[in-house]
C-alpha cells in the first residue's frame, strides 16, 4: 500500500478542490446586503426579514399568493405584431424579444389570470419587470384590454399590479398609443360598475404612471416602491434643486395624498379581500330613503 498515493494525496485534493454549492442556496438582499436562506426568503414572499425590502417578484408568485388555494386560470392574450418598426440599435428588437422570452419564460411584460379570491371572482393583471424592465408596448396594451373584457364578462373586480420602466422605446409611437388604449380599458370596467384597483410596486414610472397606474378607484403601493413619471436624478438635473428625502417613494406619496394606503406584501391578500368585500357588497336589501324617511 502506497501511503502517499492512497491517503495523503486524496486528503490534499479534497482540501484544494472547490466545493460545489447550489447557486440558489442563499439570497443577498439588494437593500441591506443580508444573506438569507433562499427557502426562508421565498416563505417570506421575497421580503427581507432584516430591512423589510420588498424584492421584485413575477406574476407566478403573485397569482399563487393571491388566489384561493393558489388556483387560477390564465387569460389568453391575443398575439401582436413583432417588431412592427423593424427597430435596431445595438441589436435587433426581434433578438431582444427572443432573449427576454428565453430568460423570463413569458411572452410579454404582462400576465393576466382569473380565479377566486376570498370567494369573489377576481381578474388580476401583473406587470413583470423581468421582461424588458416591464416596458409598456402593444403586448401590454392587449393584455390590459383582455383583462378588462374578462372582468366585465365575469362581473369581477380588476386588480392590476404595475412595475415598469416606462414605454417601450423600440415600438415608438405604437407604445405611446397604449396610454389612451389602456385608459379606455379601465373605463370599460368602470362603465360596468366594477372596481378597478391598482397596486403599485417597485418601480412604476414613465408612461405607465401617466396612464392606467394612476386611475384606480383604490391606489395601493408596496413599501418603498419608486413611483413617478421621470426619475429623481432627471428631475434634480432639470430643476437644479435637491429633492426631499424619500421623494417619489410610496411612503412620501401616501403622506402627500397620491396613494390611499401602503400595504406590506404579506397583508396584500387580506387587504384586497376586505376592499372587494366593501366595494362589491350588494345593496338590494338596504333600506330605501324617501322624502318621508325610511321605507
Amino acid at each position: 500500500m502506497n501511503w502517499l498515493t492512497n491517503f495523503v494525496r486524496p486528503k490534499i485534493r479534497a482540501v484544494l478542490e472547490k466545493r460545489e454549492t447550489p447557486d440558489n442556496l442563499w439570497h443577498k438582499c439588494r437593500s441591506c446586503g443580508q444573506m438569507i436562506f433562499h427557502k426562508e426568503f421565498k416563505e417570506a414572499l421575497s421580503v427581507c426579514p432584516g430591512c423589510n425590502h420588498h424584492e421584485r417578484i413575477g406574476s407566478a408568485e403573485r397569482f399563487a399568493h393571491l388566489f384561493d388555494q393558489g388556483e387560477y386560470t390564465r387569460v389568453k392574450i391575443p398575439k401582436t405584431p413583432e417588431d412592427p418598426l423593424k427597430f435596431k440599435d445595438q441589436k435587433k428588437y426581434s433578438d431582444r424579444l427572443k432573449e427576454a422570452r428565453a430568460q423570463s419564460g413569458m411572452d410579454d411584460a404582462m400576465d393576466v389570470a382569473f380565479g377566486k379570491m376570498g370567494g369573489h371572482n377576481m381578474v388580476i393583471a401583473v406587470q413583470n419587470f423581468f421582461f424588458m424592465a416591464g416596458s409598456m408596448g402593444v403586448g401590454v396594451g392587449e393584455a390590459m384590454v383582455a383583462a378588462a373584457r374578462k372582468a366585465v364578462k365575469l362581473k369581477a373586480p380588476l386588480v392590476v399590479f404595475t412595475a415598469a420602466g416606462g414605454a417601450r422605446m423600440q415600438e415608438g409611437i405604437l407604445s405611446l398609443m397604449q396610454m389612451p388604449r389602456t385608459t379606455v380599458a379601465v373605463e370599460m370596467v368602470r362603465d360596468a360598475g366594477l372596481p378597478y384597483i391598482v397596486v403599485l410596486t417597485d418601480p412604476t414610472t414613465g408612461g405607465v404612471t401617466a396612464s392606467y397606474a394612476m386611475l384606480g378607484d383604490i391606489q395601493i403601493a408596496e413599501p418603498g416602491a419608486l413611483i413617478g413619471f421621470a426619475g429623481p436624478r432627471v428631475i434634480e438635473n432639470t430643476i437644479r434643486e435637491k429633492l426631499p428625502e424619500g421623494f417619489q417613494r410610496a411612503e412620501y406619496l401616501l403622506e402627500h395624498g397620491m396613494l390611499d394606503m401602503v400595504v406590506e406584501r404579506k397583508e396584500l391578500r387580506p387587504t384586497l379581500i376586505r376592499i372587494v368585500d366593501l366595494l362589491m357588497r350588494k345593496t338590494s336589501n338596504a333600506p330605501r330613503i324617501t322624502a318621508g324617511g325610511r321605507r
